[in-house]
Protein backbone atom coordinates (compact mmCIF):
# COMPACT_ATOMS: atom_id res chain seq x y z
CA UNK A 1 0.00 0.00 0.00
CA UNK A 2 1.41 3.73 -0.82
CA UNK A 3 -0.18 6.93 0.31
CA UNK A 4 0.45 9.96 -1.60
CA UNK A 5 -0.15 13.52 -0.33
CA UNK A 6 0.33 15.93 -3.52
CA UNK A 7 -0.21 19.53 -2.10
CA UNK A 8 0.05 20.93 -5.64
CA UNK A 9 -2.88 19.14 -7.03
CA UNK A 10 -4.50 19.14 -4.06
CA UNK A 11 -4.60 15.56 -3.48
CA UNK A 12 -4.15 12.43 -1.39
CA UNK A 13 -4.15 9.18 -2.90
CA UNK A 14 -4.60 5.42 -1.05
CA UNK A 15 -3.01 3.25 -3.49
CA UNK A 16 -4.25 -0.08 -2.20
CA UNK A 17 -3.44 -2.33 -4.80
CA UNK A 18 -0.77 -1.85 -7.73
CA UNK A 19 -3.70 -3.72 -10.01
CA UNK A 20 -4.39 -1.88 -13.42
CA UNK A 21 -7.51 0.82 -13.03
CA UNK A 22 -10.01 -0.21 -14.84
CA UNK A 23 -12.78 2.18 -13.83
CA UNK A 24 -13.16 5.45 -11.01
CA UNK A 25 -15.75 6.78 -9.69
CA UNK A 26 -16.90 9.74 -7.55
CA UNK A 27 -18.56 8.07 -4.43
CA UNK A 28 -19.16 11.45 -2.56
CA UNK A 29 -18.10 14.87 -3.16
CA UNK A 30 -14.51 14.96 -3.76
CA UNK A 31 -13.74 11.12 -2.58
CA UNK A 32 -12.98 9.22 -6.01
CA UNK A 33 -12.87 5.65 -5.60
CA UNK A 34 -10.39 3.34 -8.85
CA UNK A 35 -11.43 -0.09 -9.30
CA UNK A 36 -9.11 -2.57 -11.41
CA UNK A 37 -11.18 -5.56 -13.41
CA UNK A 38 -13.61 -7.24 -11.51
CA UNK A 39 -14.63 -4.57 -9.47
CA UNK A 40 -11.81 -4.76 -6.83
CA UNK A 41 -10.92 -1.47 -5.11
CA UNK A 42 -7.42 -0.26 -5.75
CA UNK A 43 -7.30 2.96 -4.69
CA UNK A 44 -8.91 5.93 -2.94
CA UNK A 45 -8.36 9.58 -3.79
CA UNK A 46 -9.30 12.39 -1.50
CA UNK A 47 -9.54 15.80 -3.38
CA UNK A 48 -9.27 19.56 -1.97
CA UNK A 49 -6.98 18.08 1.13
CA UNK A 50 -6.00 21.52 2.33
CA UNK A 51 -10.08 22.38 2.83
CA UNK A 52 -10.39 18.94 4.76
CA UNK A 53 -6.98 18.00 6.79
CA UNK A 54 -4.35 20.66 8.43
CA UNK A 55 -1.06 20.14 7.46
CA UNK A 56 0.25 18.89 10.82
CA UNK A 57 -2.87 15.90 10.06
CA UNK A 58 -1.58 15.30 6.62
CA UNK A 59 2.23 15.01 8.37
CA UNK A 60 1.03 12.43 10.52
CA UNK A 61 0.07 8.64 9.14
CA UNK A 62 -0.66 6.01 11.96
CA UNK A 63 -1.74 2.20 11.19
CA UNK A 64 -3.26 0.37 13.51
CA UNK A 65 -2.16 -3.12 13.49
CA UNK A 66 -3.71 -6.31 15.55
CA UNK A 67 -1.58 -7.49 18.23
Amino acid sequence: MRVKVDLESDALYFRLSEDAIKDSEEVSPGIVVDYAKGGKVVGIEVLEVKKRFTREELSTFKVDLPT
